[in-house]
């Protein structure tokens, strides 16, 4: 039974998005905030222009801290804003 959601999980219509970014706080109950920056070209000016996304995750152990750079995967609603789970650590904050 595990085997077959696991296979339906990585075959599904639309996978989920992942995204890497860097927390900048991590205050909340079981909550960080991660700021993604996405580049991506001016239509009109052909320059390139970062933008930068605060996303809310669900981190369980409250483990993260400011500074780590971590792998998140959208889920269902956990909250108001949090729309995010906390899939690794890429690397710790020194």
């Amino acid at each position: 039974m595990a085997d077959e959601t696991a296979a339906t999980a990585e075959t599904r219509p639309n996978p989920r998005k992942t995204r890497e970014g860097l927390v900048v706080s991590a205050a909340m109950d079981k909550t960080a905030v991660v700021a993604v920056t996405d580049r991506v070209r001016h239509p009109r000016y052909n320059k390139t222009v970062q933008r930068t996304a605060r996303l809310y995750v669900h981190d369980e152990a409250n483990d993260l801290n400011v500074g780590d750079r971590v792998r998140i995967q959208e889920t269902r609603p956990l909250s108001k804003l949090k729309r995010w789970r906390l899939l690794d650590v890429v690397e710790r904050a020194r």
